[in-house]
């Protein structure tokens, strides 16, 4: 027979309530997101936990390669898509205006059109989706300008957080000039329903908000956000500070446009930018689409992250 003295029952008896009370309860475990990626003819579609959550179209009849939708956590998309008055905001994107005289950003393919060549899905099912492609800047009796490859990643760390990473690099094919405009490099273009003047909010990491107060500041990160269901979704866009053109100013726009860009703000605006050929440019960018507005979404902490891995 085996005996216990109570002393000893007592100490292990709270020894095991405190490890209770430092467990997370199984409701509060969140299993490792299951990121899936399918190819269907000129798309990728990803999925979240079996839930659709945006497509990387890449068809040769479109201006430039774009992800739409890009659903949050309600289901329902955070960027829009071929606005009446903007046809040329496609959702989220990668463009420029005026590069050696071609228009690689508005409508009319015969104007410049990025043509995505060789659109792969690297890692396609587990906690994470890679997707890779290579991209010419190519238009009718003009040697192409660029060549870009890309490398995107997508995560799930949270039940209301996507992520989605992008590694840009542009290898120009010949010396580059890039006339001053606010059609240029990465860009967000947001669902009409969380638009500043619908109601919505756009915030950068130092507090300022809206078009007034963020329009030429340099911020490492602007989240754009509106109320759904009783409760905020947005996006937002991070610029990494190791980026070749860093700490670049945001084209903000209250009707739903935001873009990190260094091509309207150049050192000499008279000049513009210039890119010799071969000398190749890396930019990195995160995305958040996200529940809650920046603070409940931990978008500061999320930016550190970014920067440190």
């Amino acid at each position: 027979m085996i005996s216990c003295s109570s002393k000893y029952v007592t100490g292990l008896t709270g020894l095991l309530i405190i490890f209770l009370m430092l467990t997370p309860s199984a409701e509060k475990i969140k299993a490792q997101s299951t990121i899936s990626a399918e190819k269907i003819g000129s798309k990728i579609d990803v999925y979240i936990d079996g839930r659709f959550f945006t497509s990387y179209k890449f068809s040769e009849y479109e201006k430039y390669p774009f992800f739409y939708p890009v659903n949050g956590p309600s289901g329902a998309s955070v960027t829009s898509k071929r606005n009446s008055n903007f046809p040329h905001h496609s959702s989220l994107f990668f463009g420029a205006d005026f590069v050696n005289g071609g228009n690689y950003w508005q409508e009319g393919l015969e104007r410049g059109q990025i043509l995505s060549v060789n659109a792969q899905i690297e890692e396609k099912s587990g906690s994470r989706v890679v997707i890779t492609d290579e991209c010419v800047w190519v238009r009718p009796d003009a040697e192409s300008p660029i060549k870009d490859t890309r490398r995107i990643t997508i995560t799930s760390p949270d039940d209301e957080i996507y992520i989605i990473d992008f590694k840009i690099s542009l290898l120009p094919l010949q010396d580059v000039t890039i006339e001053r405009n606010n059609h240029s490099l990465f860009s967000g273009r947001m669902d009409p329903d969380l638009a500043v003047i619908n109601g919505g909010k756009m915030m950068n990491a130092g507090g300022d908000r809206g078009e007034e107060e963020t329009f030429g500041v340099r911020s490492p990160w602007i989240s754009y956000f509106g109320e759904r269901g009783g409760r905020y979704e947005g996006i937002t866009i991070m610029q990494h500070p190791e980026n070749d053109w860093p700490d670049a100013p945001w084209f903000t726009r209250d009707y739903g446009f935001f873009s990190p860009t260094p091509i309207y703000w150049p050192d000499d605006k008279n000049a513009g930018t210039f890119i010799d050929k071969g000398n190749l440019i890396q930019l990195s960018y995160r995305v958040i689409i996200h529940a809650g507005n920046p603070e409940e979404a931990g978008i500061s902490d999320l930016y550190i992250q970014f920067v440190d891995e």
